[in-house]
C-alpha cells in the first residue's frame, strides 16, 4: 500500500486508492462456501477430554509425602545438673540447722538423726541425673515425665538402671514417658532431699532437664514441650523424703498427675495426706510390705477422716482422684520391690494403667495454685 501511494498521481482520489469492500469481498457466494464439517464420533471424546484434569498437579500447602522422622535408638545417659539434689549447702528444714553440720579440718559432712556421719565428698557431691528417652517416645503426642527418687544404699548405674531396671520398665510399658532419676545420697542409708527441700526445687529440676531431654529425643525444639509436660513422682523406700517435699513445696502445682510409692511411707504423712486431699486431678498409689504397714495404716486413717475413697486393688485403670493402697503378701522382699511387688515390674504396670486415662497425660491449663505447691 505504501508503494502504491508513492507512485500515485495528484488526480487519484481517496476512493480510487482505497475502494470500499463489497459484500462479495466479505462473504463468499454459496458455491464458494466450504463444505460443512460433519461431526465425528471423536468429538464427544474431545469435549469430555477438555473437562478432565490437566496433566499436572496443583501446588498444595500440605506435604504430598508424610514427614518421616529419622530412626533413632533409645537414650539412657547421666547428666550433671545444677538443680539436682546435691551438692546442697542450705539448711535441713526438719531442724532449721545447716545440713552440713559436722567438719573435720576442711572436710564437711552431715550427721543424721541416728548419729551416723556421711561426708560431703563421698555422699553428697554427685549432681548427676539418670535420663532415659525410649525409642518410641514422640514429642508430638501427650506424654509424662517420671521423676524417680531411689532408696537407701543406691547408685544410679548399679541399682536404678541395672538392678531395678527402671528405664527398661518405662520403655516396656509402651507409654509416652521419659525418666528423670536424680542421684540422692550415694550408696548411703540416708533420705536427705537436698535441693528438693527448697521451695520450687522440683520445678527448677524439671525446667533444667527440659533442654537435655529435647536433645535426647532428637528434637531440640521440643524443650518447651518438656518444660510443660505433666509429671509422675515415684518414690522407693528412702525416696519418700524428696517425694513428700516435692509435693509440698516443689512448685509444679497441678502438673503433678500422680504419685506412686513403693514401700516408702516411712514418714511425712501430713504432706502426702495434704496432697491427696487437695489434688483430685491426680492419682495416688502406695504399695507396701510389713516394713511400712504401720505408717500406711495411719495414712489410710487420716484420709478416711477426710472422706477420701480408697481402693485396695489395681484391677481398673487409674483415674483422676484414684487412691490405692496395696498390701503385698509375705515373701515379697523390700530390696527387690521395684522389680517385684504385687506384680512383676510395678512401675511398668502403673504407667500402663495411667495411660488408659488420657486426661492424666494432657498438659494442664494454667491455674492458680498455692505458694507452697
Amino acid at each position: 500500500m505504501l508503494a502504491a501511494n508513492a507512485h500515485a498521481s495528484a488526480a487519484d482520489s481517496f476512493e480510487d486508492r482505497f475502494p470500499a469492500p463489497t459484500f462479495r469481498d466479505r462473504f463468499p457466494e454459496t458455491s464458494e462456501n466450504l463444505a460443512p464439517r460433519q461431526p465425528t464420533s471423536a468429538a464427544p471424546r474431545e469435549r469430555s477430554a477438555q473437562t478432565e484434569p490437566a496433566p499436572y498437579r496443583v501446588a498444595s500447602l500440605a506435604p504430598t509425602v508424610p514427614h518421616q522422622r529419622p530412626a533413632r535408638e533409645e537414650q539412657t545417659v547421666l547428666v550433671g545438673l545444677k538443680s539436682s539434689a546435691f551438692p546442697y549447702l542450705g539448711n535441713n528444714p526438719r531442724t532449721d540447722e545447716p545440713f552440713l553440720n559436722i567438719s573435720n579440718g576442711e572436710r564437711r559432712g552431715h550427721r543424721n538423726y541416728s548419729g551416723r556421719v556421711f561426708w560431703q565428698d563421698e555422699t553428697y557431691s554427685d549432681s548427676r541425673t539418670l535420663m532415659h528417652v525410649p525409642e518410641h517416645f514422640d514429642t508430638r503426642k501427650p506424654g509424662v515425665i517420671v521423676v524417680f527418687f531411689h532408696g537407701h544404699g543406691a547408685t544410679l548405674e548399679r541399682d536404678v538402671r541395672d538392678r531395678q531396671r527402671v528405664p527398661q520398665q518405662i520403655s516396656d510399658s509402651g507409654v509416652n514417658a521419659v525418666l528423670l532419676a536424680p542421684q540422692l545420697a550415694v550408696d548411703a542409708a540416708d533420705s536427705s532431699a537436698g535441693k528438693f527441700w527448697q521451695p520450687g526445687g522440683l520445678k527448677r529440676f524439671v525446667a533444667e532437664s527440659a533442654e537435655h531431654l529435647a536433645r535426647l529425643s532428637g528434637d531440640p525444639r521440643a524443650a518447651r514441650t518438656f518444660a510443660n509436660m505433666p509429671v509422675i513422682i515415684v518414690g522407693y523406700s528412702g525416696g519418700f523424703m524428696p517425694a513428700a517435699w516435692s509435693l509440698e513445696v516443689g512448685g509444679l502445682g497441678n502438673r503433678v498427675r500422680g504419685v506412686f510409692l513403693l514401700d516408702a511411707v516411712y514418714g511425712e504423712l501430713d504432706k502426702f495426706a495434704s496432697w491427696i486431699v487437695n489434688n483430685r486431678t491426680g492419682f495416688f498409689v502406695s504399695a507396701y510390705t510389713r516394713s511400712t504397714r504401720r505408717h500406711e495404716q495411719a495414712l489410710i486413717a487420716m484420709l478416711k477422716e477426710k472422706d477420701i475413697a480408697i481402693s485396695e486393688d489395681m484391677d481398673t485403670p487409674l483415674r483422676p482422684g484414684s487412691v490405692v493402697f496395696l498390701e503385698t503378701p509375705e515373701g515379697v522382699t523390700h530390696r527387690d520391690y521395684v522389680m517385684r511387688a504385687w506384680t512383676d515390674h510395678p512401675v511398668k504396670d502403673v504407667l500402663v494403667k495411667m495411660a488408659a486415662t488420657p486426661s492424666l497425660t494432657r498438659v494442664a491449663a494454667s491455674a492458680p495454685s498455692s505458694a507452697g505447691r
